[in-house]
């Protein structure tokens, strides 16, 4: 897994705030606004999001990268796969 820190994302999704399933509707509304191999940055503040996004991910065929914690949120990363 690459440094998340250092990586280039096409486009941040603010979900900040909202709980389950705030973020992967968010993130279902970003996803096609990112190109095929490219990244989206998921900000979050709901900690069920660690495990509701991978298994969005999986569901949906996009591969899920990893999580940063940020003071007060979470940096979720989706790179699209098709």
């Amino acid at each position: 897994m690459s440094d998340l820190s250092t990586i280039t994302v096409e486009k941040v999704v603010d979900a900040r705030g909202t709980s389950c399933p705030g973020p992967i509707l968010a993130a279902k509304k970003g996803i096609p606004g990112v190109s095929v191999g490219g990244v989206m940055e998921v900000q979050a503040t709901d900690s069920g999001t660690t495990k509701d996004l991978p298994a969005w991910c999986k569901k949906m065929g996009h591969e899920f990268l990893g999580v940063v914690e940020e003071p007060g949120f979470l940096k979720l990363y989706v790179r699209k796969m098709k």
